[in-house]
């Protein structure tokens, strides 16, 4: 006598969504099938296949998070698989794996950077996905630094060499960086890896992190993904000992997360979210788990432009977690302020505000001769007041966020473009709060006359982001004259971008 096959539970959790959201069940399965051509997947979902679900069939792969990422849009809430009576899955786009070992990281990455240097114009059309922070930003807190990163077999020369390098190559701190003489067509496979590649690495992160802040990412965004896959890449599969691989992974990471920064500016957000995920992994591969800490502070500022504020606050206290209470007081600043942002985004006033009193004891405590990481540098008392200033208008605080942004100004050198931008369109939103509807619109046309000039799908977003504040205040005179200036601009303005794919729709205040 054979046995009958267990019966399955239906899935009365996943039938209540479907009547809440109006789906029918063929119009779930065609939105799924939709998504799943976002993040480059065929799918042939129907609706028996979703009759299936609601018997308590579970899809597989990765589709539990597609089922759920629907839902969390159309409902405007974010909601998990397991909220669908589903199995949890971590979703494996390509990009999105944080590799086992050092030769798989090199390996994904790689293929990342060849893709984008190409002419594969959909991988900058891959939705964000939240249901990706995960896995990543856990396996980095509860991961240990790889035991071997050497590739090759270094001579005893070189590797004496190595070992007495320099931990890192100088930066002048003033003038514009110079770029390094590109030699990829003399490297050849397993070539051996010196002080100077690491050193011409690094160079070039400060040219290309300069032309980010001027003039957007968009600038020149493609040069550095050339140089990742013509330069960074061969010496990675190169040959070198442990003391280079390490700093070597060090320079190859900052390159990556920068590639994902001047992504995620220009609002290529899958993209970026992958650069991220992979900067994450090499960062580990190169022992540097204070720079790991920073790639999820980026990978936090992004959820909080999306509108993920849970996500955002979360990523943002695995990074201290992580890097723990021995950082820096500067470091210690830059994570509790980025916590702030999440928690601004949310509406969650007590929590901002602690976030933010941290932030500022940490500051208070950081003494001059303090030893920063060249990656937190940035973080100074003009970036902190930028942080309240955000974190004030998005909780409609707009006396506080005024005082803050001015602050912010006064100190924020004009090498900073974009973020100077950016502080004045907060500004002009918080003095638009205030009443003082013309010196609002006279802060935007200046804000709008730089982002005219600058290739920064942000930069045009945060202008937006004030208009569509001005609408109720669309026939005052001061606004008329906003407009006629804004349309007298170079090239007049581009016509609204769609929302990022994966993001929801949010109020004007979730703009980081």
């Amino acid at each position: 006598m054979t046995e009958r096959p267990a019966q399955r539970t239906p899935n009365r959790q996943l039938a209540a969504l479907i009547a809440e959201a109006g789906f029918s069940n063929a119009g779930l399965a065609r939105r799924v099938d939709q998504l799943g051509l976002e993040h480059g997947l065929d799918l042939r979902y129907d609706k028996t296949s979703v009759t299936r679900w609601l018997r308590g069939q579970q899809p597989r792969g990765t589709t539990p998070a597609l089922i759920a990422e629907v839902f969390t849009r159309r409902l405007g809430r974010r909601l998990s698989a397991q909220d669908l009576g589903l199995d949890a899955c971590a979703p494996v786009y390509a990009g999105l794996e944080f590799a086992a070992t050092p030769e798989e990281a090199v390996d994904i990455v790689s293929g990342l950077w060849r893709k984008d240097s190409g002419s594969h114009i959909e991988l900058r059309k891959i939705a964000f996905t939240p249901a990706g922070l995960v896995v990543p930003s856990r396996d980095w807190l509860i991961g240990r630094a790889d035991e071997r990163v050497g590739h090759g077999d270094p001579s005893p020369r070189f590797a004496g060499e190595a070992a007495a390098a320099a931990p890192g190559p100088r930066i002048p701190s003033q003038g514009r960086p110079s770029v390094p003489r590109q030699r990829s067509s003399d490297r050849g496979p397993g070539q051996r890896v010196t002080s100077g590649d690491i050193a011409a690495l690094r160079s070039v992160g400060e040219l290309f992190r300069t032309l980010d802040h001027a003039y957007g990412g968009g600038h020149a965004r493609q040069a550095l993904v050339r140089y990742l896959e013509h330069e960074a890449e061969p010496m990675l599969r190169g040959s070198y000992g442990e003391n280079i691989g390490r700093r070597l992974f060090a320079a190859a990471a900052d390159l990556t997360r920068l590639a994902g920064w001047t992504s995620y500016d220009i609002a290529a957000h899958g993209l970026a979210q992958r650069y991220f995920v992979q900067a994450l992994r090499l960062a580990q591969a190169a022992g540097d788990r204070a720079y790991g800490s920073y790639v999820l502070v980026t990978m936090s500022r992004q959820a909080v432009y999306l509108g993920h504020g849970r996500e955002a606050v979360q990523l943002a206290r695995v990074a201290q977690q992580g890097v723990g209470s021995s950082a820096p007081p500067v470091v210690q600043a830059l994570l509790h302020s980025v916590e702030a942002r999440g928690h601004g985004v949310l509406g969650e006033i007590r929590a901002c505000t602690a976030s933010l009193v941290r932030a500022e004891r940490a500051m208070e405590a950081a003494r001059p001769g303090d030893e920063v990481p060249h990656w937190a540098r940035f973080f100074d008392d003009a970036q902190l007041a930028d942080e309240f200033g955000h974190c004030h208008r998005d909780l409609q605080q707009y006396r506080a966020a005024a005082q803050h942004a001015e602050r912010s100004l006064q100190l924020r050198a004009p090498a900073y473009a974009r973020s100077r931008l950016f502080c004045r369109v907060v500004l002009a939103c918080a003095r638009l709060g205030l009443g003082e509807l013309d010196q609002a619109c006279a802060l935007a046309a200046e804000a709008a006359q730089q982002a005219s000039e600058m290739r920064s799908v942000r930069a045009i977003e945060y202008v937006r982001d004030f208009e569509r504040r001005l609408e109720p205040y669309r026939d005052a005179a001061a606004v008329r004259t906003y407009r006629d200036r804004v349309a007298a601009l170079p090239g007049s303005r581009p016509a609204p971008t769609a929302s990022p794919p994966g993001s929801p729709r949010r109020s004007p205040g979730t703009r980081t």
